[in-house]
């Protein structure tokens, strides 16, 4: 997301503040907020508990089908997929800084395959996780995080080929989009939080997250930044009103997923935390 660059806009005041380039840092801002937060969440339920060996933590941190004793294999297969996570969140958007792509090109190159091989070991444990050890609400609420598992390495892949050819217009273009995907389940956090905000509650919601809106927003919240990210290149040699609508999308992406990154935090991840340590 951080890629895009317009230029510097033509006129001052409001409008070179709500510009595109600083909307995108708004909402690359937001998101890393969220990533750490989301970060610290899965190393204090997750990583601490493993290291010191407290599995009755482990056992309630509340996930499908997680944790389980004398599941060996599930176990490993589980934690395989949930403490990289929060390795991957503060990776993934290192490679976004324009400075330190620039600067530290030998650091962004091992970070971007790190990132890279990652995000596939856990979509591929997250598939698994869900299809085959049924880590699952329901069928129909999976598919969208389904699709986006399977997208991932199909991304990674040309995100990595374009990098090996230098071709670095389209390694940056599928990379971003790779970065989008991987982090798709905690955009869906974000998402549903902020749906909930919005909303003032549950609106086409359930328990089992197959409602109409758990649906959409399975989808989306991978499916809309992507497109979002194209509108924005597309809007780099368009004319005013491309570019204005981009400017006004990018914004509305920035505030939803700040209000996410809030309500995730107060109401999802820290009274989680909050039982389980008190």
């Amino acid at each position: 997301m951080a890629e895009v660059s317009l230029g510097s806009p033509a006129k001052v005041g409001w409008v070179s503040v709500f510009s595109i380039n600083n909307g995108l840092s708004v909402w690359c801002g937001a998101m890393f907020g969220a990533q750490i937060l989301f970060a610290f969440y899965l190393l204090c339920i997750y990583l601490l508990p493993t290291l010191l060996g407290a599995t009755e933590i482990l056992q309630q941190s509340g996930s499908i089908k997680g944790y389980r004793e004398g599941d060996a294999a599930g176990n490993f297969i589980f934690l395989s997929h949930v403490i990289p996570a929060a390795l991957l969140s503060v990776s993934g958007t290192l490679q976004l800084i324009p400075s330190i792509r620039n600067n530290h090109l030998q650091f962004h190159r091992w970070n971007g395959r790190f990132f890279l091989t990652v995000g596939v070991l856990g979509a591929v444990t997250g598939l698994y996780l869900t299809w085959v050890r049924g880590a699952r609400l329901s069928d129909i609420g999976a598919i969208g995080i389904t699709l986006n598992g399977l997208l991932i390495p199909l991304f990674v892949a040309l995100a990595w080929r374009f990098a090996l050819l230098k071709q670095w217009n389209r390694h940056q273009r599928f990379a971003v989009h790779a970065y989008i995907l991987i982090n798709g389940v905690l955009s869906f956090r974000l998402f549903l939080m902020s749906w909930y905000f919005l909303n003032q509650g549950a609106n086409g919601n359930n328990s089992t997250l197959d409602g109409p809106a758990d649906i959409a927003l399975s989808f989306a919240c991978y499916c809309v930044p992507m497109a979002v990210y194209e509108l924005c290149r597309w809007a780099q040699s368009a004319g005013g009103f491309v570019r204005s609508v981009a400017t006004v999308t990018v914004w509305v992406m920035a505030c939803g997923t700040f209000i996410g990154l809030l309500t995730a935090g107060a109401f999802m991840w820290a009274p989680k935390l909050v039982a389980i340590y008190s």
